[in-house]
């Protein structure tokens, strides 16, 4: 636990930084979907992983793991590590890796009834902030409906991501709500492989 709060209190110097600025508007941009490893996914580090895409372009592709659970910390917890004022925050927070480059980064993927300067709306339900404040709003109940924690984000180079698929280590589906943001992880990768309709 002393380890998970040093880490956050230094998850939001330089997220931004990596976050994009706008979606992809391509036509062939995987922004927005679901990418989930293939039954033989050769990487351990992704193994039955499901990764939320919210950026895909000619640049390469970002995107974070939805179904590896960390822990659960108390928010105020949370908010002490951040430098943030934990008075009345109540409730726990889940913590999700969501993948293995920058693990000291913090982002949080929600739904878009909420908003500041610095989210980015991903999809027309699925949006990502990464300013601590977010935060102290989900404590005090002004925050998301849905959300989900993570740290870390999964990220791939120009082309890498294509190639990756071709050769058979990922396929694509559609995303939705509830299956980015519901609590039964265990399940994720199943659920979002049967959408293929492979045979596991």
């Amino acid at each position: 636990m002393r380890a998970l709060r040093l880490i956050l209190a230094s998850v939001w110097l330089v997220a931004l930084s990596v976050v994009p600025s706008s979606a992809a508007d391509q036509t062939s941009s995987l922004t927005g979907q679901l990418l989930v490893a293939e039954p033989g996914m050769p990487d351990p580090r992704f193994a039955e992983t499901v990764v939320f895409l919210v950026r895909h372009d000619e640049s390469g592709a970002f995107g974070l793991v939805i179904n590896r659970r960390l822990g659960i910390r108390p928010i105020a917890t949370v908010l002490k590590s951040l430098g943030l004022d934990p008075d009345n925050a109540k409730g726990e927070m889940t913590i999700h890796y969501g993948g293995p480059v920058e693990p000291s980064l913090g982002f949080v993927l929600h739904s878009t009834d909420y908003g500041r300067a610095g989210t980015l709306k991903v999809t027309d339900g699925i949006a990502l902030t990464a300013e601590p404040e977010i935060v102290r709003d989900i404590a005090q109940g002004r925050g998301p409906h849905q959300s989900l924690f993570a740290l870390g984000y999964a990220g791939w180079g120009p082309g890498q991501i294509e190639d990756e698929i071709r050769l058979g280590t990922w396929f694509t589906v559609p995303a939705d709500d509830e299956l980015v943001f519901d609590d039964l992880v265990g399940t994720k990768w199943k659920r979002a492989s049967a959408r293929r309709g492979i045979d596991l």
